[in-house]
């Protein structure tokens, strides 16, 4: 339970501000583990954006990582089709 406690701490490497500062008290990493890469990091960028310097910047990020998944996901699904 200490190392808990010690996370919420602001640690700028392991922890840092904009990671805790949702108000839902959850951390992206805890819920975009389960995801796969693109849209876990697209998540990351939309939970975190409201408690960074740049909202736009990091909304654009996440639909940077979106447009990468739907492109993934058509290549599979044409791969799909041929077979």
């Amino acid at each position: 339970m200490a190392k808990k406690i010690d996370r919420l701490k602001d640690n700028p490497v392991d922890s840092p501000a904009h990671y805790t500062s949702h108000p839902s008290g959850i951390e992206a990493i805890e819920i975009c583990g389960y995801m796969d890469f693109c849209l876990g990091n697209a998540l990351k960028y939309i939970l975190r954006a409201d408690y960074k310097n740049n909202a736009i910047e990091d909304l654009r990020k996440a639909i940077w990582y979106l447009e990468r998944e739907i492109f993934q996901r058509n290549k599979l699904a044409a791969k799909r089709l041929k077979k």
